[in-house]
């Protein structure tokens, strides 16, 4: 089922959360939003998973828009140009498509291949324009989407990114190791490491190009916004966790917090499934003070000048969207086809997933 329907309401269709996983204060105070531009956004980033090669053509005419990539993105970024949030799909659809390779490098015992990828993407970070016909669909297809994500704000702009998603690249690679070993991070271990691998950071960068400006150290740094950003993030990593539960537990995962706090708390099944809620219930009612304290900053930034002025309306609009983090991704557990376990035949392995392109037949 997806986010929407296919017209341009923003409308969405009646999704059944399970209790479990409902979390009224997000359905009630936390209103969904949609950029126009989805349908095109959808129409394009299926197009552009064809011309990279990332996706075989059966399917995503099968399973694309039942993912709800581009959904999930068009919840978030609200105010973004139409290229910047066409960029920002493109580059979170290839996010999710790398996932499912490390995923299946990690389960097909393929340490040579992962290794060749990991060096490889660390390469065309620094150099996009020099991979964009590289032989490996994943590498050409971040060089093209991170090429269009530096081409809208500053160099200084450019290198953080880059440094931040080298960093992803390095926990991934810390996460192969794990999992190929069975080792289970501690609680504390777990949570640095998740930070990284859900690119807290990147997300959050992504906001600036979103705003149409680059925000100071002295904004990004403060600890209001710096607050309400890590939080809106730590709440997609770990609902994201309650809800792949089942699915990571099937496909003998390690990196979920659910599963460190059974193996190093000594939690049984259901008290992790409770704490984990515990957590995520947790981060919605500190955003919400995190969150006027930021709006707050904006404010302060507003000093009369017109340079003041475009601060604060380009760190209101980032804030506003990191609200807009809670409600996309909580619909996007619930409509995506990448959490409904239960329809798939072999529930370690997810349909839509790519082997050929990593080898296999």
């Amino acid at each position: 089922m997806h986010a929407f329907s296919h017209s341009t309401t923003s409308t969405p269709t009646a999704v059944a959360v399970p209790p479990s996983l409902s979390l009224p204060v997000i359905e009630a105070a936390f209103p969904r939003q949609l950029h126009p531009y989805w349908p095109r956004l959808q129409e394009k980033t299926r197009t552009w998973l064809l011309e990279k090669r990332l996706m075989p053509a059966d399917k995503v005419a099968e399973y694309a828009d039942g993912l709800c990539y581009t959904d999930l993105m068009a919840g978030y970024y609200i105010g973004a140009p139409d290229e910047v949030l066409q960029a920002i799909a493109d580059y979170s659809a290839w996010f999710f498509v790398w996932d499912d390779r490390h995923d299946r490098d990690i389960v097909h015992h393929r340490p040579d291949a992962w290794r060749r990828l990991r060096f490889r993407l660390h390469a065309a970070l620094g150099s996009p324009e020099d991979h964009l016909h590289h032989e490996d669909p994943l590498v050409a297809g971040l060089a093209d989407s991170v090429g269009r994500l530096y081409s809208f704000l500053s160099p200084t702009w450019n290198a953080r990114f880059a440094r931040h998603f080298h960093t992803v690249i390095e926990a991934y690679d810390r996460e192969f190791h794990n999992r190929t070993n069975g080792v289970v991070p501690t609680v504390e271990e777990y949570l640095a490491l998740r930070r990284l691998t859900f690119a807290h950071w990147i997300w959050t960068d992504l906001l600036e190009p979103s705003a149409g400006q680059e925000l100071p150290d002295t904004v990004r740094k403060h600890p209001a916004y710096r607050r309400a950003a890590l939080l809106s993030q730590e709440f997609a990593a770990w609902y994201n966790d309650l809800c792949s539960l089942p699915k990571e537990l099937a496909g003998d995962e390690v990196h979920n917090l659910g599963i460190s706090l059974i193996k190093h708390e000594g939690l049984t099944l259901e008290e992790a499934v409770t704490e984990v809620r515990r957590r995520v219930e947790e981060c919605i009612s500190e955003f919400l003070v995190a969150e006027r304290e930021a709006l707050a900053l904006a404010d302060e930034l507003a000093d009369g000048t017109l340079k003041g002025k475009e601060l604060s309306a380009a760190v209101r609009a980032c804030v506003c969207n990191m609200r807009n983090w809670f409600s996309t991704v909580y619909w996007f557990h619930h409509e995506s086809g990448r959490y409904m376990v239960d329809s798939w035949d072999d529930r370690s392995t997810p349909p839509y997933v790519n082997n050929e392109a990593a080898g296999e037949k």
